[in-house]
């Protein structure tokens, strides 16, 4: 079968704290959980995805005692939404809530977008401009 725009994307990352991660991702930014799991076995480790129903991607955070990779966010490791308009106060108080610190991410993210480190140091920018591929 052909790539396609419909291909689905996966976004995985480790995590120290998976209910941390969650809390974030899911409380704070309002992605629902899609799918948990629990390490059953040797080699396997415990994983949350979470996105919106319907949308082309996800994002899963693998953590738990097995877990064989650490985070090792660095500040290039941006997960851009385009929001198209201006961030609400709300939403940013839902981040910070939810264990979000904000962050800068340099001149051009700053001025068009606000930034949160999640609970393992990745980070979300909430860009206030359009995107489209086409």
């Amino acid at each position: 079968m052909p790539l396609s725009a419909d291909t689905h994307v996966r976004i995985a990352r480790p995590s120290h704290d998976l209910a941390a991660a969650e809390r974030f991702w899911a409380e704070g930014l309002g992605l629902e959980v899609l799918y948990r799991g629990e390490a059953e076995g040797p080699g396997e480790h415990d994983l949350v995805m979470l996105g919106w129903p319907g949308a082309g991607w996800h994002l899963e955070l693998v953590g738990g005692a097995q877990l064989s990779v650490a985070p090792r966010p660095t500040d290039e490791d941006l997960f851009v939404l385009y929001l198209d308009g201006p961030v609400d106060d709300g939403l940013l108080d839902k981040l910070e809530r939810a264990g979000g610190t904000r962050v800068s991410a340099g001149p051009y993210w700053d001025r068009w977008g606000v930034t949160f480190a999640d609970p393992d140091g990745y980070r979300l920018v909430l860009c206030t401009r359009a995107w489209s591929n086409a």
